[in-house]
């Protein structure tokens, strides 16, 4: 299974990184995700379930201990290079069966 993990960290800071947004952005750079975007507003990766989630925990417990005061994320399961993805009978929220 492929995940698509979508975070932000804050609080923001427009002229310097803050420190829990540069130890975010090392450990999803060094994680093995691939189409990993870092940006300002936003990052995403995307990778094996295992790596990101491993990713996700990290993620969690160093850029708050780094000063963070809030995680917002998202996680979704995404089409693998076969073509799988959510298994049948996992909808996203809001989604009637």
């Amino acid at each position: 299974m492929r995940l698509r993990v979508e975070f932000t960290t804050e609080p923001f800071d427009l002229d310097e990184a803050p420190a829990h947004a540069v130890v975010a952005r090392d450990i999803v750079t060094g994680a093995g995700l691939d189409a990993v975007d870092v940006g300002p507003f936003g990052n995403t990766a995307e990778g094996e379930a295992g790596r990101v989630l491993a990713a996700v925990n990290a993620l969690l417990r160093e850029s708050l201990e780094a000063g963070a005061t809030r995680v917002s994320l998202q996680v979704n399961v995404i089409a693998d290079a076969h073509g799988g993805g959510a298994a049948k009978g996992d909808q996203g929220e809001g989604e009637a069966s």
